[in-house]
């Protein structure tokens, strides 16, 4: 099923480290063409460069900045005639997370890349997408979302508006062949672990999921017929 992505136009935003650049690397060498966007240039350098075979280049945006996102859908657009697939796979936390030391600036800046960003990013997709009457939007959340835990307020608000977004998005544009598919994945190997206030154990990290096994579902989700839909799938470690 995975040879369906084949040919198909991808953009995976977030896409310099962690899941994003997982996911990229796995459609790319699934032979879609990828689109990677992030904020840093030579981290999306390098991703490309691990990339052997499909095609793929990197497009560096600043989530928080409409206009730069727009300008990724553009461009994208511009260089291959369509968009079949977004990943939003862009998230960040900080380590003053708790309500004692939470400030207005680090909310306003947690909304801003993992739920604004989401925003700004859909709504500069969508037109595309309706004009081909076919599209995919995948948003990576957290597990925090089923789960709540000390990630933080801001963090797990934010992940859980990214739901309202796709769900809201998913009821408005279906009768335009859009689907959006919410991933919840649990404790997984990426920087983002080493922005917690305190080190996680080694031996609880040596059970989380890897950046590649959040990949594999997106790319299961990216390789089904347009026919089928899945709202939201959980990817929790086994081991914890």
């Amino acid at each position: 099923m995975s040879g369906e992505i084949h040919g198909k136009v991808a953009i995976v935003v977030g896409a310099s480290s962690g899941m994003g650049r997982a996911t990229a690397l796995s459609f790319a060498e699934k032979g879609a063409k990828v689109v990677l966007a992030a904020r840093t240039a030579a981290a999306l350098s390098e991703a490309v460069g691990a990339i052997r075979g499909g095609e793929a280049l990197a497009r560096p945006t600043d989530v928080t900045d409409r206009a730069s996102c727009e300008g990724l859908i553009r461009e994208t657009r511009d260089r291959f005639g369509r968009i079949d697939i977004l990943v939003y796979a862009t998230g960040t936390n900080i380590p003053q997370r708790s309500l004692q030391v939470l400030t207005p600036d680090t909310w306003d800046t947690m909304i801003a890349t993992n739920l604004s960003g989401a925003f700004h990013c859909t709504r500069a997709v969508l037109p595309v997408m309706r004009e081909q009457k076919e599209g995919l939007i995948i948003y990576l959340s957290t597990g925090a979302v089923q789960k709540p835990d000390v990630s933080g307020v801001a963090y797990q608000a934010s992940k859980h508006g990214m739901v309202g977004l796709a769900h809201g998005a998913m009821q408005e544009e279906r009768g335009n062949g859009i689907r959006t598919t919410v991933i919840f994945p649990g404790l997984c190997d990426t920087p983002l672990v080493l922005k917690r206030p305190a080190p996680t154990p080694p031996e609880v990290m040596a059970k989380a999921l890897k950046p590649e096994d959040v990949a594999e579902a997106c790319l299961f989700v990216a390789a089904l017929p347009s026919r089928a839909h899945v709202p939201e799938l959980i990817l929790l470690p086994s081991g914890l």
